[in-house]
């Protein structure tokens, strides 16, 4: 049985020695992982103590990432009246590619874009000198 926290009890945990943030209304205690985090300690001490939902997946972090939250889960968030709405959508709604997992998200479909474009312009740029040496010197 988890916790429940709301807003307040987590913005109490903002700092490097005792640190929380909410994941999809969940509530994660992320103190051990700071000094751990691959992204560096002030990323997480940004969004310490809050909302952290548009953070996370705007990094589209991978699984290993979510699976290694798991552990560190305290509880739930009990939203009150008052309380500022999900940044992002959550779990199982029309989320991020990263959530559904029927897709890599805009990060690798990018990078392909950006490496066929090289290979392209490369090809282009080697058949044109061979062209060029072709038609032999113009003088």
């Amino acid at each position: 049985m988890s916790a429940e926290f709301t807003y307040q009890d987590v913005a109490e945990h903002n700092t490097k020695k005792d640190l929380y943030v909410v994941i999809h209304d969940k509530v994660y205690d992320i103190t051990k992982f700071v000094d751990e985090h691959p992204g560096g300690e002030e990323v997480l001490l940004d969004v310490g103590g809050q909302d952290s939902t548009e953070a996370f997946e705007d990094v589209g972090h991978s699984d290993e990432a979510r699976e290694a939250l798991e552990p560190l889960l305290v509880g739930t968030l009990k939203r009150q009246a008052g309380d500022p709405k999900p940044k992002a959508p959550l779990p199982g709604s029309l989320a991020p590619a990263a959530q559904t997992g029927t897709a890599t998200g805009l990060g690798v479909g990018l990078y392909a874009v950006l490496v066929l474009g090289g290979v392209a312009a490369f090809a282009a740029y080697q058949y044109l000198q061979a062209q060029q040496a072709a038609a032999g010197p113009s003088a």
